[in-house]
């Protein structure tokens, strides 16, 4: 059965690219997304990807590159449906919300095809996604520095996430963080629609980071294996789940040196960073307050009184 997604159309055994219009731009000329159809030759599963729903959150856009001409649709089993920029304005600008509407498009889903520029763009991608039987979400930390993680946004509670878990399992990047997420993420509206759905993100700050779009590339093909996409056994590796995080931010002014790595694990009392003037005189020593991991911290080693400088992981555990 021929499958279409826009202005891509693909029968089994097929491969075609085009796009997703939404509306038109400020000159009145007419814009679409950025998609691909891979039509397997044999019947199975349907997956939805998606990139840069955030629009400077660019090693997802990277997978995509990455991963679209390794897939052969003769030995594909099912369907992939791939969106590669859904910020379309943002990434123009390399922006990381809509400017039409200054929108983090990541808030907007399931969308409203007559509403705002991010809402319409939400809606038409959340049309296809949940056309999937399981959804990428492909991510970054954007601003900050991260680890590479999955994340399960859809809560404990949701009748969809030991699958969320289980998909997050199969895509492998080591780390999971298992935390309801806000309203109007694609990870929170798609598993209401039945359809299991995480959120990779693939590494931290801005930029094109290598190593987090490889090991993006993989967890894609990870979950290809897993799913019987693609022929080859395909484990489930543990994974380490954080449920949660505790930041910290600066006591005082000046330049932050960090005394852990990200991943490393934090003891309480543990100190996670000093403060020092730009001569190295020391103002202040922040400790951990808890067991966790470090998960996340700040680009830039500046800071103001009460700015952000790292995360951790909390409530730790392997599945």
């Amino acid at each position: 059965m021929t499958t279409t997604l826009g202005t891509a159309s693909a029968g089994p055994g097929e491969i075609d690219t085009g796009r997703l219009e939404i509306g038109e731009t400020r000159d009145g000329s007419p814009f679409g997304l950025p998609v691909a159809v891979v039509n397997g030759e044999r019947a199975g599963k349907t997956l939805y990807v998606q990139a840069a729903s955030d629009g400077d959150e660019l090693n997802g856009v990277g997978v995509v590159q990455r991963v679209v001409p390794q897939l052969d649709p003769a030995e594909i089993s099912g369907t992939i449906l791939v969106v590669g920029i859904v910020n379309y304005h943002a990434f123009q600008v390399a922006e990381h919300r809509n400017p039409i509407d200054d929108t983090k498009m990541n808030r907007a889903y399931p969308g409203n095809e007559g509403g705002t520029s991010s809402e319409r763009i939400a809606a038409a991608t959340f049309d296809a996604a949940t056309r999937a039987d399981l959804i990428l979400d492909l991510h970054q930390g954007s601003t900050s520095r991260m680890l590479n993680e999955v994340r399960v946004r859809c809560g404990k509670r949701h009748r969809l996430h030991d699958q969320c878990l289980e998909l997050a399992k199969a895509f492998g990047c080591g780390y999971v963080l298992d935390q309801k997420g806000p309203d109007g993420q694609l990870a929170r509206a798609a598993p209401d629609e039945g359809t299991p759905t995480v959120d990779p993100e693939l590494g931290g700050a801005v930029g094109w980071d290598e190593e987090s779009i490889r090991i993006g590339v993989e967890g894609v093909f990870n979950v290809l294996r897993y799913y019987n996409f693609l022929e080859g056994d395909q484990p489930l590796e543990p994974q380490t789940r954080a449920r949660g995080f505790e930041q910290y931010g600066a006591p005082a002014g000046g330049l932050v040196t960090l005394h852990k790595e990200l991943g490393d694990r934090v003891r309480p009392g543990e100190t996670l960073f000093e403060v020092t003037t730009p001569f190295g005189e020391p103002k202040a020593e922040v400790t951990a307050d808890g067991d966790g991991i470090l998960w996340r911290t700040r680009r830039l080693p500046q800071v103001a009184t009460g700015e952000y400088v790292c995360s951790v992981g909390t409530d730790i555990g392997e599945y």
